[in-house]
C-alpha cells in the first residue's frame, strides 16, 4: 500500500495571521489563492520586499497594534481603535499618550504582575513535598451508598 501525502494549505487570512500582517493589505495574488506549509516557511525565513514593508510600516493588525503599545486588544477596542493603524499611527499614539492608552497600560501591567504571582506561587507549591492535609471531602459525603441511592 502507498502512502499519498497531500500538501497541507491555508487560508490566506490564516497565513496573514501566523505573518503577523494585515490581510487586505497584502498583494491581491496572496489574498486570492491558498498558502502551503512550505510557502509559508518561506515567507517566514525569506520575507519578500512587500512583507518587509508591512511589518516596518503596516497598516498592521489589531493584536500588533495592541503588542506596540503595550496593552490588549480588547484594551484597543475599549479605546475605540478598531481598524488596523501604521506604524507612524502608532508612533502618534505613543506620543500623544491619551488617557485611555495609560489607562490600558495600566491594566497591563496590573494583569502581567499577577500572572506572575500566580506563576511564582504555582511553582513554590509544585516544590513543596506533598503533606497529608484534611480530606477535602464533606462528612455526609464520606458515607457509603445503599442500593436505591439512599446513604446509610
Amino acid at each position: 500500500m502507498t502512502s499519498h501525502q497531500t500538501t497541507q494549505t491555508m487560508k490566506p487570512a490564516t497565513a496573514a495571521k501566523k505573518l503577523g500582517v494585515y490581510l487586505q493589505a497584502t498583494p491581491a495574488e496572496f489574498q486570492e489563492g491558498v498558502v502551503s506549509r512550505a510557502e509559508l516557511t518561506a515567507l517566514q525565513t525569506n520575507p519578500p520586499a512587500w512583507l518587509e514593508e508591512l511589518r516596518r510600516n503596516g497598516p498592521h493588525p489589531r493584536p500588533v497594534v495592541a503588542e506596540r503599545l503595550g496593552i490588549s486588544i480588547a484594551g484597543l477596542a475599549r479605546g475605540g481603535v478598531t481598524e488596523a493603524l501604521t506604524t507612524e499611527q502608532i508612533e502618534a499614539l505613543r506620543e500623544e499618550s491619551p488617557g485611555w492608552l495609560r489607562r490600558e497600560r495600566a491594566t497591563q501591567a496590573e494583569v502581567r504582575k499577577e500572572g506572575a504571582r500566580i506563576k511564582k506561587r504555582d511553582a513554590e507549591r509544585a516544590a513543596e513535598p506533598d503533606q497529608p492535609g484534611p480530606s477535602r471531602q464533606s462528612g455526609s459525603s464520606n458515607q457509603a451508598r445503599q442500593p436505591g441511592g439512599r446513604r446509610s
